[in-house]
């Protein structure tokens, strides 16, 4: 694995292409989040109940297609 930092404030990841696809997605998946969140105020309460809300919101509305 190679880590370097260009002159572009960007940062290239090298890995190699034996590194497991279901484990890289999730450390995309994280980088993606801390990008999108790096500016955020919000609050961890504020996040947690928007997400209880949603969440009841899908369930009231998926209610008939039973547990997965």
């Amino acid at each position: 694995m190679l880590i370097e930092r260009t002159n572009s404030d960007s940062i290239i990841i090298t890995l190699p292409s034996s590194v497991d696809k279901f484990g890289l997605q999730r450390l995309i998946d994280y980088a993606k989040y801390l990008e999108a969140t790096a500016k955020s105020k919000a609050k961890q309460a504020d996040v947690d109940k928007l997400a209880d809300e949603v969440n009841a919101a899908w369930w009231a509305k998926n209610r008939k297609r039973g547990v997965a």
